[in-house]
């Protein structure tokens, strides 16, 4: 008897030791189980900061895209030809005729046709400029080629119609090495400007208009020469409106 007593008592102590134990092994368990979780969870942050490494190539696409705007800054690669030229029908008889191998000039000329409310025609090149053409570092560049050659007349790709129409020609260019384009030659050879009035405007980072419009004078001997004015690329609409109003044309 006194040996079953001892047996039963046996028993009693060692179940609660039995219960910790199993406590113990599912404690271990949850915490095992968090750890298993926690590098599940950073990984589901890594697409995270993947996606915001993404950015960089957009970014550096947004740097190309400014890169290539720099680059048609210098010497334009593909200029935007309009599906015409000509002027849309109007009552003015002020015309803004311009050529621009980089934009600078474009935007001289848009805002004098605001200012003026005058008809814009772009003088298009049949062959347009490359940058190659434009590497004013060599030699051979066809712009250079060009400028060097008193005889060079680059085809204009389409005839302006109705140059009767106009009394005053606001008459824009670049400074290709300190003269106009040959281009503008082409341009002031094609159409009769007896009696009518040119005011000539360039583009240029430095050089002033020089003798780059008195050069032109020849060309429209029959025409009343202005004094010409030369405008940075990024010249306000003030400074612009100024010029116009000195040129005292009653417009």
């Amino acid at each position: 008897m006194k040996k079953v007593m001892i047996v039963f008592m046996a028993l009693t102590m060692l179940l609660p030791l039995a219960g910790c134990g199993g406590s113990s092994t599912a404690s271990g368990s949850s915490a095992a189980g968090s750890s298993t979780a926690q590098p599940s969870s950073e990984t589901s942050e890594a697409p995270v900061s993947k996606s915001s490494s993404d950015t960089g190539p957009e970014e550096q696409s947004s740097s190309s895209s400014q890169g290539t705007s720099d680059a048609d800054a210098e010497g334009e690669t593909s200029q935007q030809t309009p599906s015409s030229s000509q002027p849309q029908d109007s009552a003015t008889n002020i015309l803004v005729a311009y050529f621009s191998a980089t934009g600078n000039t474009e935007g001289i000329a848009a805002e004098l046709q605001n200012l003026l409310q005058a008809d814009l025609y772009q003088i298009i090149p049949q062959v347009p400029y490359t940058q190659e053409d434009l590497n004013y570092s060599e030699d051979e560049c066809r712009a250079n080629q060009e400028q060097n050659d008193p005889s060079a007349r680059p085809a204009i790709s389409e005839s302006l119609e109705n140059m009767d129409d106009y009394d005053v020609v606001f008459l824009g260019y670049p400074i290709w090495w300190g003269q106009a384009p040959k281009i503008i030659s082409t341009f002031l050879e094609s159409y009769d400007f007896s009696g009518k009035v040119i005011v000539p405007f360039c583009t240029s980072g430095s050089s002033g208009i020089g003798s780059s419009a008195s050069n032109l004078h020849d060309l429209a001997s029959d025409a009343q020469w202005m004094d010409g004015q030369r405008f940075s690329g990024s010249a306000s609409g003030d400074e612009i409106q100024q010029w116009v109003n000195g040129l005292e044309l009653g417009v």
